[in-house]
């Protein structure tokens, strides 16, 4: 594992950690508001959060559309200590077997269901990409819908 996967856990991890002190400052009440129609809930927004690294591990190990539709239809996510578990689970998950990869492994290119092809490193900065976009529309949602200031350290 070298420096550059440490430090891309890292900071994904950090997201990870604050998503869960968001959590922690909601009520079960709050994951039913829809801010906007036919858009996802607090609640619907925060299991997709969950299910990041764990699906977007899969994505990144070439999983199929059916398997990753036969992933997504296991998940079902209602509480908000649901959420957290999973979302700490799938990213220890997901972790773990990018620490396992080797320097060559991480370089490999995989191609996606729907035809993007990325190193497993490049996956990796998707992870990133993929939670810190999502926390931002959280904190976004929680901030400018709802008047809430959870006072979240959202950086280090």
């Amino acid at each position: 594992m070298n420096s550059y996967c440490n430090n891309t856990l890292h900071q994904i991890r950090i997201a990870v950690d604050s998503i869960v002190e968001l959590v922690d400052g909601l009520e079960e009440h709050d994951l039913q508001q829809r801010p906007t129609a036919n858009k996802h809930s607090i609640g619907e927004l925060l299991g997709h959060i969950a299910t990041i690294c764990r699906a977007d591990y899969y994505i990144s190990d070439g999983k199929n559309h059916e398997e990753m539709i036969t992933y997504y239809s296991t998940v079902s996510l209602t509480s908000k200590i649901e959420i957290k578990e999973a979302l700490l689970s799938n990213y220890a998950f997901m972790e773990e077997r990018f620490m396992k990869f080797s320097k060559e492994e991480l370089h490999e290119e995989v191609t996606s269901y729907w035809g993007t092809t990325y190193s497993r490193f490049e996956w990796l900065l998707e992870i990133v990409a993929h939670l810190y976009h999502h926390r931002g529309q959280l904190h976004s949602m929680l901030v400018h819908c709802y008047g809430m200031d959870l006072k979240i350290q959202l950086f280090e």
